[in-house]
């Protein structure tokens, strides 16, 4: 699973999910991607859950780049303990995804796996996500219909 080697804070503020993503919504690496169409936080264990999906369908075939990484830590008090006392022990780490970034990309498959795989990846991620194609001139073409 992805975490940081090292961070600065231990623990951070939750922070706000408002607006699109600024930068990753173009399909930059690989031919095609998912984009998420919703803000959410993406587990390390969502990630790595949706690249297994994805692999295994592919067989080992192609390339994927994964373009989200868990930065944040998130934390959990114990069970049954009562309010006030402090913030409580990091629990795992987090990506925060806004509408528009593309999460994974896709190389080397043709169209039809390639949309096989990102739909099973999708299913595996808390958020709706969109395929799309890396257009000729750099940017990307959305599939929306």
């Amino acid at each position: 699973m992805l975490l940081p080697k090292r961070v600065k804070y231990r623990r951070v503020h939750r922070g706000n999910m408002r607006g699109k993503a600024k930068r990753g919504t173009t399909v930059h690496f690989g031919e095609f991607g998912i984009q998420a169409q919703e803000a959410s936080w993406i587990t390390s264990r969502q990630i790595e859950s949706a690249r297994i999906a994805m692999t295994r369908y592919m067989k080992r075939g192609g390339k994927v780049w994964i373009k989200i990484f868990p930065h944040k830590p998130y934390t959990k008090k114990p069970l049954e303990v009562r309010m006030g006392s402090g913030k409580g022990a990091p629990e795992g780490w987090v990506a925060v995804v806004k509408p528009g970034k593309v999460m994974f990309e896709i190389a080397g498959v043709s169209e039809e796996i390639a949309r096989e795989a990102l739909r099973l990846a999708s299913h595996k991620l808390p958020v709706k996500c969109k395929f799309v194609k890396r257009e000729e001139n750099g940017g990307d073409t959305n599939e929306s219909n």
